[in-house]
């Protein structure tokens, strides 16, 4: 499987666009803002014939949804979330105002399935399994791919970090937990993409995040 990463909008959040030889792909976590930043996603996506399998997202704070809408449009496709993060987009007008993008107009996504724990979501010849590890939102998710030796999760953790819980729904020692019990118990060689910042492994984070000790 192969990952491209894209850095977008002004908080720099990790989108990503995970595909195999098949040329099927999926779109994960969408944040471009600007006009570039889609024409960067969408021509990346055309240029390489890809076909967009699934857009699935970890959680729905703002930054990770900008381009959301714009990616249903040009692929006539709806968004993967879970549940319990579907009252973030009531909110987005909220969200957007406190961070100081007042004149942000943001459609907020649609979402066309509902992502829960053991799910399996699949394109070409991957299969990435949905594992909920509520905490920096109530319905964040990360997508596990065995297979490929990798998992993307969202604002979940960071190389040395891990996600605030000061927002809406958010708990500290939800998010802990599940770091614990769903994440650290992987393969130690996990690749990790997070939502912000560089990519790690799980090891690296068991032996190393002064969160995680």
């Amino acid at each position: 499987m192969i990952v491209r990463t894209f850095e977008f909008n002004p908080i720099s959040e990790n989108t990503y666009i995970a595909y195999d030889e098949t040329n099927e792909c999926v779109v994960i976590d969408p944040g471009c803002f600007y006009p570039d930043e889609k024409a960067e996603l969408f021509n990346f996506i055309t240029d390489k014939e890809l076909i967009v399998k699934h857009l699935i997202n970890t959680h729905l704070h703002f930054d990770h949804v900008f381009g959301s809408s714009f990616v249903e449009e040009q692929f006539q496709i709806k968004t993967e979330a879970n549940k319990n993060d579907e009252f973030l987009l009531e909110q987005m007008p909220k969200q957007l105002q406190m961070f100081g993008f007042k004149d942000a107009n943001t459609k907020a996504p649609q979402i066309g399935k509902y992502l829960k724990e053991n799910d399996v979501i699949t394109f070409g010849k991957q299969r990435m399994i949905v594992l909920e590890v509520p905490g920096h939102s109530p319905g964040s998710v990360v997508f596990y791919n065995q297979d490929a030796g990798c998992i993307f999760v969202g604002d979940v953790l960071f190389r040395g970090s891990v996600g605030r819980t000061d927002l809406a729904g958010g708990s500290h020692i939800q998010l802990i937990t599940g770091i614990k019990q769903k994440l650290l118990t992987l393969p130690y060689e996990t690749i990790v993409y997070p939502g912000h910042g560089p990519t790690t492994t799980i090891g690296y984070e068991a032996k190393n995040n002064p969160y995680l000790q």
